[in-house]
């Protein structure tokens, strides 16, 4: 399985209580591996499947540190280092919300040629999940659209996440939904379905998506997963547990689905194993499993 997004330093930041304007906030604060593609691969490795990543990192320290995270849970790193410092994001974080202040750095130099040489060399019968930032953003736009030209050359099946609601409003839902025509998968949450399909219901939302694509999955939080596809309609409820931080949820949850679905398993099976590996991820504070 190829997993293609960015690979970036996260500065979590655990406050307690609301943010002060102005003032002081107490907060616990460590710093640790991110980026929607690289957790995706580092829970993929977690749930047993043989993944590699492909990304840009800068040559600096961070960039050799987030390489050899990944590599040291089980993660194959196909991993280009751009002339740029590797990306950071600060993620402010509570047990209800996360809000991210982003700087991208060298993911945004991901180079279309190395993600096509990467695919290409995927053995048949794989499976491509592609980040929606590389989409989202122009600097890595060409390397994210050669992805998916390479996967659809090669014959692979390819999932897309979504990633996130305000640079899906900046470039457009049909813009958007033009460039994953065909995908075999598309995740998105509910402000990210809201997006993409307008006002309504999970499953009245996922229906009109499933025009442009195979199948969607639209993620509730706490209420659970929606799944929409040429063989129905399949929801399941989330698995109640206490909730210490939500970062990395939805990536858990893609890889949880993605570990048993590219394995044959339907999508009331893909949706439960979604749910069960995001329930582990806001356990823990963190996007990444905890460390073996």
């Amino acid at each position: 399985m190829l997993v293609v997004g960015d690979l970036v330093t996260d500065v979590l930041v655990e406050h307690h209580g609301p943010i002060q304007p102005g003032s002081d906030t107490e907060a616990a604060i460590r710093v640790a591996g991110g980026g929607q593609g690289a957790n995706t691969a580092a829970w993929l490795a977690h749930a047993g499947r043989a993944v590699t990543l492909v990304a840009a990192v800068g040559d600096d320290p961070a960039g050799r540190d987030r390489v050899a995270e990944l590599e040291a849970g089980g993660v194959r790193c196909a991993v280009r280092i751009a002339d740029a410092a590797t990306g950071s994001v600060v993620v402010l974080t509570g047990a209800a919300e996360r809000t991210m202040i982003t700087d991208r750095g060298a993911s945004l130099l991901l180079d279309p040629d190395h993600v096509t040489a990467a695919v290409s060399a995927a053995p048949a019968g794989g499976h491509l999940h592609l980040s929606g930032y590389p989409l989202l953003h122009a600097g890595s736009r060409p390397a994210g659209l050669a992805a998916l030209a390479a996967a659809a050359s090669r014959g692979l099946t390819v999932s897309v996440d979504a990633a996130s609601a305000a640079p899906l409003r900046a470039v457009g839902a049909e813009v958007f939904l033009e460039w994953v025509r065909g995908a075999d998968l598309l995740l998105c949450n509910a402000d990210e379905a809201g997006v993409l399909a307008g006002p309504g219901t999970p499953a009245e939302q996922a229906a009109r998506l499933a025009g442009r694509v195979r199948n969607v999955v639209v993620k509730q939080g706490a209420g659970g997963a929606l799944w929409h596809g040429p063989d129905g309609v399949a929801a399941v409820a989330a698995e109640s547990v206490p909730v210490k931080d939500p970062t990395g949820a939805g990536d858990a949850f893609a890889a949880g689905l993605l570990a048993v679905w590219c394995s044959g398993a339907d999508p009331e099976a893909a949706l439960r194993a979604g749910n069960a590996l995001g329930a582990t991820a806001v356990s823990t504070v963190g996007g990444r499993p905890a460390s073996r």
